[in-house]
């Protein structure tokens, strides 16, 4: 084996032996950033290393200067523990430096425990165990779609490293099943079947025969030595060429290359020894010397650099030519640019009862209309959610039909959500999923990792509350809206009616930092008696008051479906000047300027109550600590809606009732 110590020779060295000494540098690196950090894993990284070095420095295509070139291949480390991996080897590409890699895990480094979005070179931030392959679907079906709606131009592939805790997950399983069902060819995953993790092999916990199952699903399988550089050179290129998503099952040794620790379960989440690191160094030829990275290693990993540039070149040269069509120009800076014009907006009848759901099918309809980049669908709920229109209008999207835009994601509430994470970080679609408020609890990992990251995704959750009915308390939300606006950065939607509905979904696209839930009801509600441009301005400050009402005695704050109720409430109180204020969304509400929340729901003076259908936690901060807060801190019951309503004391008297009682109660 070749050492630092001919190094001045490595020109002279055979291909196979420039791979091996660059192979070894970057298993250094590895070592020395757990090492210095005295956090983090060494093992896995070491495993994986083989693939995802040849991958980066073969196969790849990317633009060394611009880490955000569109039709660049993703990469997407599943195995989100592994970072130090991916941080060495974009080290050698130049978007970190040596200083990164010394910071690895502290505080405002560019070198985080798990990989995170915002670095150049990593697409997608991961960590939780199968969400990587998640999302890489979704970048994978963007692919799929833009390359058929808007231009061949865009052809590239998307790359996974996953490990065996990854495919333990069982969001793998329900994402693969979408990937073999829709055929995405240009999906490649290369599964680091190391057969050890935190508590030992493997084999203690899954005999999976993962090679059948995903040839079930309708993938393409190999299974490969996965340190030997030939083999996953010959795999990588079969994968390239089939019609359909690609595994590619590597036989790896976990700390491949350490002096006595391969294979070791050991080293998955821990630094090496320091004696082991020296006999290692040793062992791979490298001087002792922490984060060594020669020159000539550098130029080896760049070494591609002049002809990824004229690919480049020769991309950007043929869009600028198409561009030149005036409707080709248009298609792409809809998608690609993401150039939004300005949206018609549907009409409703004010004082018709509709429900929100049915105002959302409305709306997306005539926005589907007006926006191509918009594509999504239902976890099998598409009468229930009202996508069904946009469903038979657009087509499903499917291995005979690149050019659907309806997205039939099946009863796989997890795996929706984390693809349309994906579809959004691949950036030129707006994704959206529907399904019941009640299984947001399904997505809620994806839901998280998505508002870490920025997502714009629209998430529909309809049958909203107790009005759900005869199908009971599995069925009926209780503490859910609370519990998705404990998520940071995730917009949290409960529109009145249908106005404000249209207004909510208007926001959730034109916004592109936050992802964004809509809570929408299953029982028709009044459009409130106030223009659309109104409810505009309101809903983008998150509250505001519906009944023009000032110097109010007392202020009743409701979301949703109780901002009707409230109204109503205020009609059998004129006795007190009554502010009702509909809150869509608190997180754009804390946004506001202090002096316009004072001005809305002033700390002092007048009495505030809450009415909301679900749990009351939380809207102590809004009542104050004389207010009252009218919830439902239970479970419902099968039952009529309306049934539940006056039992649960969801009815204009029994709401008047309560207040009035509250209020002698601060007398």
């Amino acid at each position: 084996m070749r050492s630092y110590l001919d190094i001045d020779t490595f020109s002279e060295w055979t291909n196979e032996e420039q791979n091996q000494f660059a192979l070894s540098v970057t298993k250094g690196l590895i070592i020395d950033m757990v090492r210095k950090a005295n956090s983090g894993h060494s093992g896995g990284p070491m495993s994986s290393a083989d693939f995802s070095q040849i991958l980066f420095t073969e196969y790849l295509n990317f633009d060394p200067s611009d880490s955000e070139w569109f039709n660049r291949d993703r990469f997407v480390l599943s195995a989100g523990h592994e970072s130090a991996l991916i941080y060495a080897i974009l080290t050698q590409l130049g978007w970190l430096n040596i200083d990164d890699l010394q910071k690895f895990r502290q505080l405002n480094s560019r070198t985080p425990g798990h990989p995170e979005v915002e670095i150049p070179g990593v697409e997608a931030t991961t960590g939780p165990l199968g969400q990587g392959f998640g999302m890489a679907v979704g970048m994978a079906t963007a692919e799929s779609m833009l390359r058929a709606s808007v231009s061949e131009l865009i052809d590239h592939f998307t790359y996974v490293v996953a490990g065996d805790g990854d495919f333990q997950e069982p969001v793998v399983l329900g994402a693969a099943s979408m990937a073999g069902h829709w055929g995405l060819s240009k999906l490649i995953v290369f599964y680091d079947s190391n057969n050890a993790q935190i508590s030992g092999k493997v084999d203690r916990s899954d005999s999976t025969n993962y090679s059948q199952v995903f040839e079930g699903f309708g993938w393409h399988v190999q299974e490969i030595d996965g340190h030997n550089h030939e083999e996953i050179r010959e795999a990588l290129e079969k994968a390239q060429v089939v019609d359909r998503p690609s595994l590619i099952i590597g036989k790896t040794i976990m700390a491949m290359g350490s002096a006595t620790m391969e294979g070791d379960h050991e080293t998955h989440g821990a630094p090496l020894p320091l004696d082991e690191i020296a006999k290692t160094k040793e062992k791979l030829g490298l001087p002792s010397e922490p984060f060594y990275l020669p020159n000539e290693v550098i130029s080896h990993f760049q070494s591609r650099f002049n002809s990824l540039k004229e690919k480049v070149i020769d991309w950007n040269e043929s869009v600028s030519e198409s561009c030149k069509d005036k409707n080709f120009k248009l298609l792409w800076n809809n998608t690609v640019k993401e150039e939004l014009d300005n949206i018609d907006l549907p009409v409703f009848e004010r004082g018709a009862s509709i429900a929100t759901r049915k105002a959302f099918g409305t709306t997306l309809d005539e926005f589907a209309k007006q926006l191509p980049s918009l594509v999504g669908g239902s976890a099998d709920l598409e009468p229930s959610n009202y996508t069904g229109n946009f469903a038979s209008t657009y087509g499903d999207f499917s291995k005979d039909n690149r050019l659907g835009r309806n997205l039939a994601f099946g009863v796989r509430e997890f795996p929706m959500a984390a693809a349309m994470n994906g579809i959004a970080l691949h950036g030129g679609l707006i994704p959206f999923g529907g399904t019941f408020l009640v299984f947001a609890d399904y997505e809620r990992p994806a839901l998280r990792l998505g508002a870490i990251q920025n997502c714009r995704v629209i998430h529909e959750f309809t049958h909203d509350s107790f009005w759900v009915g005869e199908d009971g308390p599995t069925h009926q939300p209780i503490e859910h809206a609370m519990a998705l606006r404990a998520i940071p950065n995730l917009n949290v939607f409960r529109p009145a009616d249908a106005q404000e509905t249209t207004a909510c979904f208007k926001m959730s696209i034109e916004q592109k930092s936050s992802p964004n839930a809509l809570l929408l009801t299953r029982q028709g509600v009044k459009v409130l008696d106030q223009s659309m441009e109104k409810t505009i301005d309101g809903v983008s400050k998150g509250a505001y008051d519906v009944t023009n009402c000032d110097n109010p005695e007392l202020i009743l704050l409701a979301t949703g479906s109780e901002v009707g109720l409230a109204m109503e409430v205020s009609q059998l109180m004129q006795d007190k000047k009554v502010r009702v204020v509909s809150m869509p969304c608190w997180e754009i509400y804390e946004k506001q300027p202090e002096d316009y929340k004072s001005l809305l729901i002033p700390k002092r003076g007048a009495m505030k109550v809450s009415i909301e259908a679900g749990i009351t936690m939380g809207w102590d901060k809004y009542i104050g600590s004389n207010g009252l807060s009218i919830g439902l801190d239970h479970y419902g019951a099968s039952a009529p809606g309306k049934d539940l309503a006056e039992e649960f004391g969801f009815t204009a008297t029994k709401v008047e009732a309560k207040i009035r009682e509250h209020l002698n109660k601060l007398l």
